[in-house]
Order: structure tokens, then C-alpha cells, then sequence
């Protein structure tokens, strides 16, 4: 599985354009492709390690990052494959070493891709799936203690559903979004979430609306499925400063989370009662802190400390990066403003650019209570982007003021030239598109 002397010359980028020409959508559900792929490469599926099987809508990524960082902590080799990337590719794609994992280097992710290609022959694939192959077999190929997959979207038709006996499922918040792929009923959309859920494999589930939880309840029944539900099986709570988690087995009072927000809390918990329902790896109380704080996951309520923005913008201003694009996303960033509020006051300017097939108004109404001050930015070079002017009529219909700027850096110039008594919070966000994008611009992409 060399890739060709020729090929190496080339770009990743210039692969992943010859891949996507394989298929006339970026986004078609369905196992058939899978499958097919699957046998011609021999069935990697079948050749991991344990796998943890994360779907939701909201916080699948954080949960990963806190399953790892603790797997790690207790000395194991993790492999992960998350999505969708912020700047490179290689980002979804993490290989466990021992003493921490690291992403994929550009040759071994040309030649497992070039694997996938070539067995495919030509016939129609999406990029996702191409590219979900071929993490199942760098990981089949390298060795590892444990597999953290990420559902990519919904669960029931997505690529990453061919593992028939994982470790554990689990689902974090389920909310609205992809209402035109996965149901315009949050019913339905967790029905497609739950159908993760494999015969008698346990369940760990963050907390659900009650409509949610019901579809959750009942899969996990038909399926016999043990399940570990937030508030019921365990429960993690914010006391002093720190995070108080408890189940059956006893209670862990631990450090806080590094990365930012009251449902950083619920996320790291999610992953504590995976690993500790599963019973797969031995991981101690000292793991479980190493983990909470070493967790990282960029472009989640990160605060961008150094870079090239920061002199863009105005002297001393706080500048906050996160790409929540749903109503949901948009209430847990709204709510870690308002806890930074709370600490120390700023007035808060957001700038904002979403996708076409987001709701803005229902994003965007999150932040009407913290500030009347909204940039709205166009996502560069990104295919079904929201054009700004829709964007700007969506903060309009709530009330709030609206600006528009050709882009980040000028929209960041304008914000220095205003008079400030105290410099501003700013928060870049809508999209983990338009996220990607800043880490770039600011010369601090994910390592």
C-alpha cells in the first residue's frame, strides 16, 4: 500500500479533488459503499482494538478529546477519527503512540487514501466515506489500545456504523440540526442517533430533552442494550470551582475542565461514566484528572492567546473562537459568555458567518440578552456559505444591530477604530468552517 513516486509530488489537496469528482454529492447516507469498500480492504473493521462509538448533535468532539486525554493519561494508545477538520485533513485522523498519539503524517494519509482509491476502482464514493476507510485501516494497520470513532452525521447511515460489536455507544445532547438529512422532529433525529446502538453493547448517555431520551430508552430496550443515562446511572456537579462526578462505584472530586464552559462539565462527565461503565481499560482516579485538564479541542470556546488577530483588533480586547452553528451551540457559547461576564465585564461584539442550510435567527437570538453589536462575515472560499446580506436580515428580524464586513481582518480593523471605555470580548463564530479559517488566518492551526 506505497503510494506511487508520482503521487507523492502531489499535494493532499489535489488527491481529495480527484476523490470528491467521485461522486456528484458531498453528502449521501448509506452503508452499500461502505460495505463494499470494506471487503476489497479486507474488512479493517474487524481488526481493532476496542471502539468507542460517539454520535449527538453537540459536544461529540469535546467528549472525544476528554476519552482520549484520559486513555492516554492512563498509558493506553489511542487512535481517533473525528471530523470535520478546522485547516488540514490530517486533523480527523490521530494515531496512539505511546506517551500521547499524533495526527497522521501527509505520506501515510496519501497512501492509505491512494489504498482506498484504488480498491474502489472509480465506481461513485463520497470523500467522507473514502476517507472513513481509510482511518479503519491505518488503524487496523497500526497498533492501539482503543478506538474512539466520532459520528460524522446522525449515526444510522453513517459511515462510521460498520463496527458490529464496539466497546460502548454513546450519545451525547441530541438537538436540531440537519433537519434535511436526519427529520424536522427531534424524534427522529435521535431515532437516526440512537440506531448507533448495538445488541447488548452498553449505552452511555449525556442528558436528553424528554423526547429524546424516550427514542434513546427504547432502542437501547430493543436492543438489550444496558444503558447509562446522566442524572439516573451518574451525575457530575460544579462544586466550588471543581468537578464532583458519582455513580454507583462512589464519588470523584476533580480538577475543572480546561476547556471553557458549564458544559465542558456534563462533557468530560459523559466521558468519566463511559470509561467507567465499560470496564475495558483500567483507568484510576488520577487518569481521570489528568485527562479533565489536559483535554484540548480547538475552536470550542478557545480563547485566542497569540496570533495574528490580536493586532488586528482593538489593544487589549479578548478575542474567543467557537464553531456552534445551532441553536444549541449557540446557547452553551452564550452561556460561557455569560459566565465570563460574570468575572470580569466586557462589552461583547460578535462576528458571525454561517452555512446556508443553518438557521442564523435561531443561533444568533442566543446572544440578543449579551449584546446588540453582530459583524456578519462571509466564510471564504467555502461552497454554500450563507451570503451575508441573508445573514444580516437574520439579526435584523431579532432587533439586534448588524454590520457587514468583507471579511475577519477587516471586520476586526473596524472594531480598533471605534472608541472603547474597556476593550471589548469578541467572539468569531457560526461556523467550524468559517473557525478553521481563523486558526488559519492566525497562523495557530491544530497541531
Amino acid at each position: 500500500m506505497n503510494a506511487s513516486p508520482d503521487s507523492a509530488k502531489k499535494p493532499l489537496d489535489a488527491l481529495i479533488v480527484r476523490l470528491s469528482a467521485l461522486h456528484q454529492k458531498r453528502i449521501d447516507l448509506g452503508l452499500e459503499r461502505m460495505h463494499r469498500l470494506l471487503e476489497r480492504l479486507g474488512h479493517p473493521e474487524r481488526k481493532l482494538p476496542p471502539v468507542i462509538h460517539v454520535a449527538g448533535t453537540n459536544g461529540k468532539g469535546s467528549t472525544v478529546a476528554y476519552l482520549r486525554a484520559t486513555l492516554e493519561a492512563a498509558g493506553l494508545r489511542v487512535h481517533a477519527y473525528t471530523s470535520p477538520y478546522l485547516v488540514r485533513i490530517n486533523e480527523c485522523f490521530r494515531l496512539g503512540r505511546v506517551g500521547g498519539g499524533v495526527l497522521v503524517s501527509d505520506d501515510e494519509l496519501r497512501a492509505a487514501l491512494e489504498e482506498v482509491e484504488r480498491v474502489n476502482a472509480g465506481e461513485p464514493a463520497t470523500v467522507f466515506e473514502l476517507k472513513t476507510a481509510a482511518a479503519l485501516l491505518l488503524f487496523a494497520q497500526n497498533p492501539a489500545d482503543a478506538v474512539l470513532l466520532e459520528v460524522g452525521l446522525g449515526g444510522r447511515l453513517d459511515s462510521t456504523n460498520v463496527v458490529d460489536t464496539p466497546a460502548a455507544c454513546v450519545i451525547t445532547p441530541v438537538s436540531m440540526d440537519h433537519m434535511d438529512f436526519l427529520g424536522d422532529t427531534l424524534a427522529s433525529i435521535a431515532g437516526e442517533k440512537a440506531a448507533i446502538i448495538k445488541r447488548g453493547v452498553p449505552v452511555i448517555c449525556a442528558e436528553q430533552t424528554g423526547e429524546a431520551m424516550a427514542v434513546i430508552e427504547a432502542q437501547a430496550r430493543r436492543m438489550r442494550a444496558p444503558l447509562f443515562a446522566a442524572n439516573e446511572s451518574w451525575h457530575v456537579n460544579v462544586e466550588h470551582g471543581r468537578l464532583v462526578y458519582s455513580d454507583e462505584r462512589g464519588l470523584m472530586d476533580l480538577a475543572a475542565p480546561r476547556l471553557f464552559g458549564r458544559h465542558q462539565f456534563d462533557n468530560a462527565g459523559l466521558a468519566i461514566a463511559t470509561l467507567r461503565a465499560i470496564k475495558t481499560f483500567k483507568v484510576n482516579q488520577a487518569a481521570f484528572e489528568a485527562g479533565i485538564i489536559g483535554a484540548e479541542w480547538p475552536a470550542r470556546m478557545q480563547r485566542l492567546t497569540s496570533g495574528e488577530l490580536l493586532s488586528w483588533g482593538p489593544q487589549g480586547s479578548e478575542i474567543w473562537l467557537d464553531g456552534g452553528h445551532n441553536a444549541e451551540g449557540g446557547r452553551v457559547a452564550a452561556a460561557a459568555l455569560g459566565d465570563l461576564e460574570e468575572r470580569v465585564s466586557r462589552p461583547l461584539v460578535v462576528i458571525a458567518g454561517m452555512m446556508a442550510n443553518k438557521d442564523a435567527q435561531a443561533f444568533l437570538a442566543n446572544f440578543a440578552g449579551l449584546t446588540r453589536h453582530i459583524v456578519a462575515v462571509p466564510i471564504p472560499e467555502t461552497e454554500n456559505a450563507m451570503p451575508v446580506d441573508r445573514l444580516a436580515d437574520a439579526v435584523r428580524s431579532l432587533g439586534m444591530r448588524v454590520e457587514i464586513a468583507p471579511g475577519i481582518e477587516a471586520a476586526l480593523r473596524s472594531l480598533a477604530k471605534l472608541a472603547y471605555e474597556v476593550p471589548p470580548r469578541i467572539l468569531i463564530t457560526g461556523s467550524l468552517y468559517l473557525a478553521g479559517h481563523v486558526l488559519g488566518l492566525n497562523g495557530t492551526p491544530p497541531a
